[in-house]
This record gives C-alpha cells, sequence and structure tokens, in this order.
C-alpha cells in the first residue's frame, strides 16, 4: 500500500487516539485510548474491542507474518477488558469525570504455540502516543460488581493482565464505600509483571479492608512463589482474609488462564459435573460449598469468571 493509501485508511477505519502509553517492561504496557465519539458508559468488568490495520507496522522479534494479498486492508481486533489505574496522579481516587479516556491494560503476545501469528499486540507495542487505531463504541460484558452486597467479602483472583477488570472493579467498591473485606490476589510469572504492583501497595495503607497478594510462578523473592489454586487450598488465602470462606457472604472473581479458572463441563441431562485437569478454582471452590455461575442457564451463583481466550 502507498502512504496516501495507508492515510485514506487511517482516515476512514479509525476513530480514536493513543493518548498515554507506558511500558512496564519490553511486554507489558498500560495504554488510554481517546475516542472520537462522547466515551461509552460503562460498568466496571465489561470490555470492548481495540483495533489497527494490517497495514501498521510490527514491532520487533515477533513470530514472522505473511499477509496475503487481500489481508493488508483489513482491520484486526480484539476484546479488552477496560482497566484503571485505582489512583490518580494526586495520590487520590481517580475520577472518571475527570478523564476523557479508557484504560487498558495490555500483555505482548510475540508468538504462539499454536502456530497462529499473533496480529494485534505487535502492532500495538509498536504505537506511540497521538496514533491512530479503532475502538469499539460498544463496551458490554455481564463479569461486574452487580451481584455484591455492601457488606460482602469480595476476591479478585486473577493472572496477568486478567487483572485488569478487578483494577477497574476494586476502584468501584472503595469509591462506594464498600464496608466488606476485600482480597485481590495476581499472579504472574515474573514479579516484574505486575504492573499495578505500587499502587495496590498504596491502597492497602489506606483502606484497612483491602489485601493485595502479588504472587509469581517462576521466581521466589518479594512475591510468593506459588499458584491461586495453592493458596486456596493450602488455606493461605482465608488466614490473609482473617476469616472462613463463607459461601454464604463472599463473591468471588476469576479473571485469566483458563486453566486457573478450570471452567467444568455440566450435563443437565445427566445430572453431572465434569471439572478439566489440572484442578482449577472453580473445582476447589464448588467442593467447599461455592457455586459457580452457569451461562447457559443464566444461573448466577457466588463465583464469577472471564476467561482471556
Amino acid at each position: 500500500m502507498t502512504a496516501e493509501e495507508i492515510a485514506d485508511h487511517r482516515k476512514r477505519r479509525y476513530n480514536a487516539t493513543a493518548v498515554y502509553l507506558r511500558l512496564l517492561n519490553p511486554d507489558l504496557m498500560v495504554l488510554r485510548v481517546k475516542p472520537d465519539f462522547p466515551r461509552p458508559a460503562h460498568a466496571p468488568g465489561q470490555y470492548c474491542t481495540l483495533g489497527l490495520g494490517y497495514w501498521e507496522r510490527r514491532t520487533e522479534a515477533c513470530q514472522a507474518e505473511v499477509l496475503g494479498s487481500s489481508d493488508e486492508t483489513k482491520v484486526v481486533r480484539r476484546a479488552y477488558s477496560i482497566s484503571c489505574s485505582v489512583l490518580n496522579d494526586a495520590g487520590e481516587l481517580f475520577r472518571p469525570e475527570d478523564t476523557d479516556w479508557l484504560e487498558f491494560y495490555i500483555v505482548l503476545v510475540r508468538e504462539n504455540a499454536d502456530g497462529r501469528v499473533p496480529a494485534l499486540t505487535p502492532r500495538l507495542f509498536a504505537l506511540q502516543q497521538g496514533d491512530r487505531l479503532q475502538l469499539g463504541e460498544r463496551v458490554t460484558g455481564h463479569y461486574t460488581l452487580d451481584p455484591v452486597k455492601p457488606g460482602d467479602t469480595v476476591l479478585f483472583l486473577g493472572t496477568g493482565t486478567g487483572e485488569a477488570p478487578h483494577n477497574y472493579m476494586t476502584w468501584e467498591l472503595l469509591r462506594r464505600g464498600h464496608t466488606g473485606k476485600i482480597v485481590n490476589a495476581c499472579c504472574v510469572r515474573y514479579a516484574r509483571d505486575l504492573g499495578y504492583l505500587h499502587t495496590h501497595e498504596a491502597l492497602m495503607k489506606r483502606y484497612p479492608n483491602y489485601t493485595y497478594l502479588p504472587l509469581t510462578t517462576r521466581e521466589p523473592g518479594a512475591t510468593r512463589k506459588v499458584y491461586i489454586q495453592d493458596l486456596i487450598a493450602s488455606g493461605e488465602l482465608e488466614e490473609r482474609l482473617g476469616s472462613a470462606l463463607d459461601p454464604a457472604a463472599t463473591h468471588v472473581f476469576l479473571c485469566g488462564n483458563p486453566k486457573m479458572i478450570g471452567v467444568p463441563v455440566r450435563d443437565r441431562d445427566a445430572g453431572t459435573t465434569t471439572y478439566p485437569q489440572p484442578v482449577g478454582v472453580i473445582e476447589v471452590l464448588e467442593r467447599r460449598g461455592f457455586n459457580a455461575d452457569i451461562a447457559a442457564t443464566k444461573f448466577k451463583g457466588n463465583v464469577h469468571f472471564e476467561e482471556y481466550w
């Protein structure tokens, strides 16, 4: 494509501007996007799409990509949960009315084990402040705080950038003056992948009912080398909570790696439930009296989940 053709596609296909980019490490980024249109109404925990044309450049050291002649004019899109920095630059709770952008927490996928070439994140990581992109005009999703009551215990358990909606929901609970205990655990490979760690440390100092548990799987040190399933099964989560897990007054939110979540297969006709292996958090919790949401029947339990792939 010529430079003139690319400029024309950007003008016609894009509707938003990257107004802030912060690389937390070479493979992790906080991105804020300002739409040309009024920011869509939404609830913490929901998601929308980001998109870039195949004509855009990709960041280096990613899986090689070969485009067909019909691909170069297409826009590649993916859904991303909306994140939140929780605190503003002055250290006070974020005020959305003072902003006109949406925040996203994005990990760079350099290659896929199944051979599929990652198309969008290598292009997102090549963006610079002021660059244009496509933002979905509709924000949607059922992964929200709707079922939570003011005094409930709320557990946010996530992996990697699955922390994004939990950041936003944490902000919402703190903004509301939530009186129940809030525990936010995030499991990553390395401590450098805990992009919002300092924010959560500041929140713990300010809010006595808030606890953040950073976990790593490939290194010990400042964080615990443990998986979320182990945190629950060992009793450590309850120890940090200061009480036993009570299904009657607790809501658990799971987001990120499907293996961590472990969504079961339920056969309504046979009345059976088959859990995946290795053991996921849903199985651990359901054996302790919790009930996960069932999308097929619109059943709402006290374990809610959002799988990231």
